[in-house]
């Protein structure tokens, strides 16, 4: 029999900018008042719930069952990183470095980020940043990294609502503002560069990276965003990551080729396969091994289903 679907108990990170509206999956004997800006809900390194394999990390687990897990298109490692940010103030303005860039800055064994967001929960009038106006010169970005404040005249508002969809390819200068509720999927990379935090104190682990921002940083580079209500369950196709937005009973089918994460963001789901069943509510998150193969969803829900790329 095919192993079957996997839970993780998520990583919490309690950074400065989060807010309280993911308290419920922080668990027993968290602050009430801590405020939560990540949930890493899929992540390589988190545990197993529960099962066989419970207390192993999925990296463990990769090292056993790697081929049943990934599928076709695995090369040994999980190759995403799926995360809930929940953004009560404005996140520092970064860049993430491309494969080859994180290579030759950070060493073997680094990789590049490349990711995309679906807006859970947008204010009115919330907004982010997705790149730098057209027609800025790399001597003037250059200069206006270096200069604090002043990247603020070059850089790309805007405005989101609930149901949008945007994908921000590595080496886009970006930041995701107040007000937003927001599921990412990106590359199973940690590799951030900080271009300007607001003016926020630079303790606490929140430095700026000018140097490896000013060699990562692409003039052109903007993000893509796909607007609520267009057609199609299919948000994002990429060479690493293919992101569906699911809302109806459906028979789907994994074909061996890869695992799919599975994260539910309204109602509940009825998950059913050759194990049997299992309720998912809002937030839960599960994996789909791409040996398990066909797997059925009941009920009213919305799911995200994140899976490898092209």
């Amino acid at each position: 029999m095919s192993l079957a679907p996997l839970t993780l108990k998520a990583t919490i990170r309690n950074y400065v900018w989060g807010g309280h509206a993911l308290q419920a999956l922080a668990g027993p004997g968290a602050a009430d008042d801590a405020p939560i800006a990540e949930v890493w809900a899929v992540y390589e390194h988190n545990q197993i719930a529960s099962g066989p394999f419970a207390g192993k990390t999925l990296a463990e687990l990769l090292k056993e069952h790697g081929d049943e897990i990934l599928g076709t298109k695995g090369n040994g490692r999980f190759p995403l990183l799926i995360k809930l940010l929940d953004c009560a103030r404005w996140l520092s303005l970064q860049v993430h470095p491309d494969d080859g860039l994180a290579l030759k800055l950070e060493g073997p064994g680094f990789m590049g980020k490349t990711e995309a967001w679906y807006i859970l929960e947008a204010e009115a009038k919330a907004e982010l940043i997705a790149g730098i106006k057209e027609n800025t010169s790399a001597e003037a970005l250059a200069e206006a990294i270096r200069g604090g404040e002043k990247i603020l005249e070059l850089v790309e508002y805007h405005n989101v609502d609930k149901g949008d969809t945007v994908f921000m390819p590595a080496r886009t200068i970006h930041a995701l503002g107040p007000g937003l509720l927001v599921y990412e999927v990106q590359q199973t990379s940690d590799l951030t560069y900080r271009v300007f935090d607001w003016n926020r104190p630079l303790t606490g682990g929140r430095e700026l990276h000018i140097d490896k921002s000013l060699a990562v940083s692409d003039p052109q580079a903007r993000g893509q965003i796909r607007r609520a209500g267009q057609a199609g369950s299919s948000l994002i196709t990429c060479d690493y990551f293919h992101l569906e937005h699911l809302t109806a009973p459906v028979v789907r089918d994994t074909h061996g080729e890869s695992f799919h994460a599975l994260t539910v963001i309204g109602g509940a789901a009825q998950l059913q396969t050759e194990h049997g069943a299992q309720t998912l509510k809002q937030f839960d998150s599960v994996i789909i091994p791409a040996g398990l193969g066909k797997y059925e969803l009941q009920g009213d829900f919305q799911v995200l289903c994140s899976s490898a790329g092209s």
